[in-house]
């Protein structure tokens, strides 16, 4: 439905947008993504046609932006990242004004009533625009876009200015619209993209960096492979369970929950899953498996790698430092393991310090009750003495 090729926008020697390509298939939502002056809007308004690319290529169903705008722009219902209202209209007004700018021929009252109903603005339809919130004129914003039912809806920052109700309420609509129409959504709201986008496209500094599902982009973003587990039961005891399983590489348990209750950071083999078996040790030892979670990536740490370079550092590192790294994870697993080995020792100390106290106390206890018994004896047999020697006087 929408072909992006080799697009490229250039303010004398700035590039804004430099060769960027991609397609978006019929029915799909795309996320694009991208921080402040990384081109996003640009972009966008070279596909819809609002402004022109110095080379490139944005076909919309088959029709060339450039070569045919008339045609192409038919296709599409745009909401700029400002909504191209007039504030001293009427909701209704303006609404009528769109159908016949964009010379609609579905039925008019019907077609701008249930645009009004499917975007929940029919109660101030008869309001004039300026007076209304800024969530209700980006309301309005978007049922311009939606006049003419368009195979194409191009948002950028569709929530902007919405409250969490009306930010729900918007990300259904897109999700139903998704269904029937070809969608590009730009936010800055990573988890609204991540909870209504098939795909997202990322681009930084005018070029295109990433592309692909939320979990491919994490996958292929992730050089960890962990895993995070909270287990009821012996730590010292758990832990070395736990670092014996096959395929595990390093174990560190430093997170207390509770008594007995610690979280293992897991980490294990490329390619490897351990799951299974570590549910069957947990078993066995009549331990309690409290909590298990993959340490994946979310889009937003996708998202600050990706714009920071740091995705580009590690594809760039040379097998000699790949070894190194290699060598000095290695030793920071040996130092783990040495540190978990001593902390087991102090704690056997401090176990065996306790008890030596313990038997100390009781010790003292018991000759403190020995000499307050011998003391009690003393006093009762001089009580005893005295009162046969003054008996012996009497008589």
């Amino acid at each position: 439905m929408i072909e992006v090729r080799n697009l490229c926008k250039h303010y004398g020697d700035k590039k804004a947008v430099n060769n960027i390509s991609f397609e978006v298939k019929d029915g799909e939502i795309l996320g694009f993504l991208g921080p402040n002056g990384a081109g996003k809007s640009t972009t966008m308004n070279m596909i819809t046609g609002y402004i022109s690319s110095t080379s490139g290529e944005a076909i919309i169903n088959g029709v060339d932006i450039m070569e045919n705008p008339k045609k192409a722009k038919s296709f599409i219902g745009y909401l700029p990242e400002i909504p191209p209202i007039y504030v001293d209209m009427t909701v209704k007004g303006y609404l009528n004004f769109v159908y016949d700018l964009k010379k609609c021929k579905l039925p008019r009252s019907k077609h701008i009533k249930d645009v009004c109903d499917l975007v929940k603005i029919t109660d101030v339809q008869d309001r004039i625009i300026k007076h209304l919130s800024k969530g209700y004129k980006q309301r309005v914003g978007l049922a311009q876009a939606l006049i003419g039912n368009p195979p194409v809806l191009i948002l950028d920052e569709p929530t902007v200015g919405l409250d969490p109700k009306q930010i729900i309420e918007i990300r259904s609509l897109i999700k139903r619209l998704g269904k029937n129409h070809t969608v590009i959504l730009s936010s800055h709201i990573l988890s609204e993209i991540q909870a209504v986008c098939d795909r997202i496209v990322i681009i930084n500094k005018g070029t295109l960096v990433a592309d692909g599902t939320a979990d491919e982009l994490a996958n292929n973003m992730s050089g960890d492979h962990k895993m995070i587990a909270q287990i009821e039961g012996p730590r010292k005891d758990v832990y070395k369970a736990v670092r014996n399983l096959p395929d595990v590489v390093s174990v560190i348990a430093d997170m207390e929950r509770g008594e007995n209750i610690y979280d293992y950071e897991i980490e294990t083999k490329p390619g490897t899953d351990i799951r299974k078996n570590l549910n069957k040790l947990v078993q066995e030892r009549g331990w309690y498996l409290l909590m298990l979670q993959p340490n994946i990536l979310t889009l937003e740490d996708v998202f600050l790698k990706i714009i920071t370079g740091e995705h580009e550092l590690k594809q760039a590192l040379s097998e000699e430092q790949k070894k190194n790294i290699a060598e000095a994870v290695d030793k920071k697993e040996k130092v783990d393991a040495a540190a978990e080995d001593l902390r087991t020792v102090l704690e056997g100390i401090e176990a065996k310090k306790k008890a030596e106290a313990a038997a100390a106390e009781e010790a003292d206890a018991e000759e403190t009750a020995e000499a307050e018994g011998t003391s009690e004896t003393s006093e009762t047999s001089e009580a005893e003495s005295d009162s046969e020697e003054n008996k012996g006087d009497e008589e």
